[in-house]
């Protein structure tokens, strides 16, 4: 994957699913990953959005999750973080090429499938199913 936000948005997720009765301050989630607090408080903003987590600002706030972890998928976490293509962007190839000129569609098709095939993987595997393995 060409970004962390995946591993950190799982990370939050899986912490908040070990706890899910208590708020859990931002300092702590970025203790725990080893990241800024900024960090994290940006993508407790976009897993609240996505409706992942629920959290309270200001003293004794922090985050849980909104909803169990067995109602939500690794997919949707993908697909909530997911900024650019898993296998990176096209090149800018010579059109005068046989290959070159045709290659940027070719890869698009494959990057597509690649993706399709990661998603489907993702999709039939929880939070809970991950996160059952640090218990």
């Amino acid at each position: 994957m060409n970004n962390l936000r995946f591993a950190t948005a799982l990370h939050i997720l899986t912490l908040l699913s070990q706890q899910p009765e208590e708020l859990l301050p931002s300092e702590y989630l970025a203790g725990s990953i080893n990241v800024n607090a900024a960090v994290v408080r940006k993508e407790i903003s976009n897993l609240r959005n996505h409706g992942f987590i629920q959290s309270k600002e200001g003293k004794g706030g922090g985050s849980m999750l909104a909803k169990p972890a067995s109602e939500i998928l690794l997919s949707d976490i993908y697909q909530a973080v997911r900024q650019a293509a898993i296998l990176g962007r096209n090149n800018a190839p010579n059109p005068a090429c046989p290959v070159g000129k045709q290659i940027n569609a070719h890869l698009e098709d494959l990057y597509s499938e690649a993706e399709a095939n990661l998603i489907r993987s993702l999709s039939k595997k929880t939070l809970a199913d991950f996160a059952r393995q640090f218990s």
